[in-house]
């Protein structure tokens, strides 16, 4: 139990860094043309553009990353007490 709470913690914090990439890559656009930066785009884009839909700008200030973020937290929060209390 103690290994698949350990495998999803540490996918959940995976996919965050790709996040954050993602966002820090926005404001390099020299490093959209990197192979690595255009399959994390891949997995990541989707999800921040669920986030873009629905939070529009604050003139040039994207919000929606840092709710994406909250929300993948409290989704980890919960998907992982979910598996503990499923096994104990």
């Amino acid at each position: 139990m103690i290994l698949l709470i350990r495998l999803l913690d540490g996918a959940f914090q995976l996919y965050s860094l790709m996040l954050f990439a993602t966002i820090l890559a926005s404001w390099l656009p020299q490093l959209h043309s990197y192979s690595l930066m255009q399959w994390i785009r891949y997995y990541t884009d989707p999800y921040l553009r669920f986030f873009r839909n629905i939070i529009p700008p604050l003139g040039m200030i994207d919000i929606s990353p840092i709710v994406a973020f909250l929300c993948l937290s409290f989704i980890q929060d919960i998907v992982i007490k979910f598996v503990i209390r499923l096994f104990l």
